[in-house]
């Protein structure tokens, strides 16, 4: 089986261009689906049957969510079906296997006060000034993590005012800065970051921790939730939190749909669009909050 998933996550990586978290998520979904294989001696693939693959759902099902459990399937299927296409074998045992339709969970966001609030907690004592450019970075120009964590020093034009990162699939866009953003890197690169490189001067990496190596998701993680403390957002939030609410924030704001979808790179425009499903929830709750008759 080894054999099998490795190519196709080498055809998912080269041919699809799916980026390394994707593949780590991929990889270890189908490690799990191994396991299960082998609690059930099966060591072949060809030897998997449409139950076989019921059976390993419903395993899952106990323990994770269904949207955790529709992503492992989703794993799943695109293997055999790599494998079929690859004519490895004759037909999917997951051909009749639908994948569940899912209830979309409104994303969660910060209102403009609360956002406001979170960043003018931040002072730029320490690596307070890092810590404030990148979650300006989050909130103002709508960056994912991951993106946020791979930015170079070379990835900003400050004169232009733009950023340049690499999103999901490898996909390279070119994400406009505001001012406040502006200025926050500014502060940093000037003043932050140079004390930061010190033992490593040539590292390109522009969000670096005190011994000069680029920081980690994690590390990102743990700042946000510092910095929320500090800001006393009672809500449990992530670095994603700041990425929605940039979205909900300019539609709310008038911006248009298209728009939104080119700035957040989003392929398609219907994973857009559940952002205006928060924007109408509250408009139904500015509703019944003020009119005479809710």
């Amino acid at each position: 089986m080894k054999q099998e998933v490795d190519a196709y996550l080498s055809y998912l990586q080269l041919e699809r261009g799916l980026s390394p978290t994707t593949l780590s998520s991929y990889r270890q979904d189908l490690a799990l689906f191994g396991a299960f294989l082998k609690q059930r001696r099966i060591e072949q693939l060809s030897n998997v049957r449409t139950l076989h693959v019921r059976e390993f759902l419903q395993s899952l099902r106990a323990h994770r969510t269904p949207a955790t459990v529709a992503r492992k399937l989703a794993a799943v299927k695109g293997l055999f079906k790599f494998l079929e296409a690859e004519r490895v074998l004759t037909r999917s045992p997951t051909a009749f296997i639908e994948t569940p339709r899912l209830w979309r969970r409104l994303p969660q966001t910060l209102s403009l006060e609360e956002a406001t609030r979170l960043l003018d907690s931040i002072t730029e004592e320490g690596l307070g000034g890092r810590d404030l450019a990148m979650l300006e970075l989050l909130y103002g120009a709508g960056l994912r993590v991951s993106e946020l964590v791979a930015l170079d020093v070379g990835s900003i034009n400050q004169e232009a005012g733009f950023l340049r990162c690499i999103g999901k699939g490898n996909k390279e866009r070119i994400v406009p800065l505001g001012r406040r953003a502006q200025h926050a890197l500014a502060r940093y690169l000037k003043t932050g970051r140079p004390r930061l490189i010190t033992r490593r001067p040539d590292t390109q990496a522009l969000f670096v921790n005190r011994r000069g190596g680029r920081l980690t998701r994690q590390r990102v993680w743990q700042v946000l939730r510092r910095c929320a403390a500090a800001g006393r957002i009672t809500k449990k939030i992530g670095p994603h939190t700041l990425r929605h609410s940039f979205a909900t924030h300019l539609l709310e704001r008038g911006a248009d749909l298209r728009t939104v979808q080119e700035l957040l790179g989003h392929a398609s425009i219907s994973t857009t669009q559940r952002y205006t499903h928060v924007d109408r929830a509250r408009l139904k709750a500015v509703h019944e909050k003020y009119h005479p008759r809710p």
